[in-house]
């Protein structure tokens, strides 16, 4: 048997514990936020083949996206779920502000310019769009305030974190 000079070892010395229900959740949510906006280009790429955009300017910012959301998915794999401090202000700073202004940017300019809902044109693209989009939005939203839990908080800054289900 393996025996230490001073005690025996436990679960708690070679692994850590997982994470709070809150980070867990903000987790779910923060993929599930970087999924809505991998939708929302593949349904925008559609809308732009359909249109005749041009094939180089597609493939570059298909490309600009892929990288992005590879390095978000790996900062909230890597980074967030281990409790690392900078990913926190990270994801909330890119996709909490930049993120949300870009998803508002194009409704709100919409509503005030035109603002008629009679003149929408309700296809099945612009529906599809539209839930996409709402999912992305309240994925960040929930994931930012689940984020600053007091649970997540204490597993951020190292301290223990009481034991949740």
């Amino acid at each position: 048997m393996n025996r230490t000079k001073h005690r025996d070892l436990t679960i708690h010395d070679v692994a850590r514990p997982q994470p709070p229900l809150a980070v867990r959740g903000a987790t779910t949510l923060w993929f599930a936020a970087v999924g809505a906006g991998v939708a929302e280009s593949v349904l925008g790429v559609a809308g732009a083949i359909a249109d005749g955009s041009s094939f180089v300017g597609l493939l570059v910012q298909i490309a600009f996206r892929a990288i992005v959301y590879g390095g978000l998915f790996v900062v909230i794999d890597r980074y967030f779920r281990p409790g690392v401090r900078w990913s926190r202000w990270l994801l909330t700073g890119l996709l909490g502000t930049v993120g949300i202004a870009s998803l508002a940017v194009g409704p709100v300019s919409w509503f005030l310019r035109d603002g008629d809902f009679g003149a929408l044109d309700w296809s099945a693209s612009f529906i599809a769009f539209g839930a996409v989009r709402c999912v992305h939005v309240t994925a960040v939203i929930t994931a930012i305030v689940l984020s600053f839990h007091a649970d997540a908080n204490r597993w951020f800054s190292g301290r223990p974190v009481r034991r949740t289900r």
